[in-house]
């Protein structure tokens, strides 16, 4: 299969004993860059798909087929396994189950899928879980969605932040218990809260976020966390970097005088290397 690779190298990650920080990807030419800088693995986050595909907020806007067509072209354009982030699988278990085809067609080496409530509840101010039952279900339609047993599939919980650290342990054994490839937590605030957790479970551990105090990598690897996000900074900078050039230029001044990262020498190198790659069939898999 075309991407067995990619999700291979993933589960090397997961089974490994050490504790990787993936780049944050969003389209065609950040995860080409992401791939030449070395980094291991790609995070296509649910924010940032909904920024740059509609300049929208993380609000449950974004469709799947949207979604996956993002995935897509950045399959195409690199070899880079991606992990993504497909929130609630837009809708319930039978939507989870098309979900996981859709992106699983598109090239991901692995998604998430969360127990979150989306949209919002109208009129609550605070994130809200769906039932423990319902998400038992949606993991099941995950796996049962998978037609290549490589693919990656986690189960994700907020329940820490949510609920409580109770509650966000029996929300990960029963997913465990279904057969999901991992875990991933958002809102862990110490290292009691993340210790709790690896100690009542026992699959690989994806970290969204952590406090300062969690950020040394063998500390977090000791504790079962094979990947620890850092946030989107990378699309938060690129935003920044079009809109100091784009005032620039609206205010007179020459390209030729744009600096760093704005530069035409910059540019041009880009797409000299993708008419290579393009040329050479790297954007289809055939070099690598």
């Amino acid at each position: 299969m075309a991407f067995r690779k990619r999700r291979e190298a993933l589960r090397s990650i997961l089974n490994g004993s050490t504790c990787i920080r993936p780049g944050s990807v969003y389209d065609a030419t950040s995860i080409r860059i992401a791939e030449d800088l070395g980094f291991e693995l790609g995070m296509f986050g649910g924010s940032v798909a909904s920024l740059a595909v509609l300049g929208d907020p993380d609000i449950a806007l974004i469709t799947l087929t949207e979604f996956a067509e993002q995935v897509r072209r950045m399959s195409r354009a690199s070899t880079l396994p991606v992990l993504v982030d497909a929130d609630h699988g837009y809708g319930n278990a039978l939507n989870v189950r098309r979900t996981v085809q859709e992106v699983e067609a598109a090239g991901a080496a692995g998604l998430t899928i969360e127990d979150t409530l989306l949209p919002q509840t109208f009129g609550q101010a605070k994130a809200q879980l769906i039932s423990l039952e319902e998400g038992v279900g949606k993991m099941k339609g995950a796996l049962d969605g998978r037609s290549d047993p490589s693919l990656v599939i986690l189960g994700r919980t907020g329940a820490v932040s949510i609920t409580d650290i109770d509650d966000a342990i029996a929300r990960a054994r029963a997913y465990e218990a279904v057969g999901v490839d991992g875990l991933f937590f958002t809102g862990i605030t110490s290292r009691g809260e993340l210790e709790a957790l690896s100690a009542a479970t026992t699959l690989p551990i994806v970290l969204g976020g952590a406090p300062e105090e969690m950020t040394a990598l063998d500390y977090l690897a000791s504790q079962r966390v094979r990947i620890a996000l850092q946030g989107h900074a990378p699309f938060a900078a690129a935003t920044q970097a079009v809109y100091e050039t784009l005032k620039a230029l609206r205010e007179g001044t020459s390209p030729k005088n744009l600096k760093g990262i704005a530069s035409s020498e910059l540019t041009g190198r880009v797409m000299r290397e993708a008419e290579t790659r393009a040329r050479s069939g790297e954007f289809l898999g055939l070099k690598k």
